[in-house]
């Protein structure tokens, strides 16, 4: 009797590793490369009735170091690493068109690695692309549309060391 409960024992435990094994060395391949879409937020930008005074009016009450764009959040993309980055603060006047087709009062810049990359895989995923890749001496850009239509840029920065 103690034989069969050890032999049980022993089948169970050796069919639950064989299971455990077989899976682990298994593993299902992925059908789609998996990358990094968003890496930070690249920017905040929103409308307003005058862009000079709302630069003015933060400057002097929250010491934002404005400019005729707004102002740069200056931070770093990883601890103790020494690869700065940046995020935007912008507004923009009521009028804009630059927001559309969104009719919201906002848009978000999001940071990406690998632009060209991620625009083909949400090209397969369906998502709205509102126009064609732009490269400037800063990075690339593209603007795409999220699930409510709300305009969203995506941003691939350049390295500053990559400027030389």
């Amino acid at each position: 009797m103690k034989k069969s409960i050890f032999l049980a024992f022993a089948l169970m435990t050796s069919f639950g590793l064989g299971f455990a094994l077989n899976s682990f060395v298994r593993q299902e391949p992925k059908t789609s490369m998996e990358m990094k879409k968003v890496t930070g937020i690249g920017g905040v930008f929103f409308k307003c009735k005058d862009p000079k005074k709302m630069n003015e009016w933060y400057k002097k009450h929250l010491g934002l170091n404005t400019n005729p764009y707004g102002a740069s959040f200056d931070w770093y993309e990883e601890p103790d690493s020494s690869k700065k980055a940046m995020t935007q603060w912008t507004p923009f006047a009521e009028t804009t068109k630059y927001f559309e087709p969104s009719t919201k009062d906002f848009m978000i810049n999001y940071r990406v690695d690998n632009l060209e990359a991620l625009i083909e895989q949400l090209k397969a995923e369906g998502v709205t692309i509102v126009d064609k890749m732009e490269t400037y001496d800063y990075g690339k850009f593209v603007h795409i549309l999220d699930a409510e239509g709300n305009k969203v840029e995506l941003w691939e920065p350049i390295d500053s060391s990559d400027k030389k």
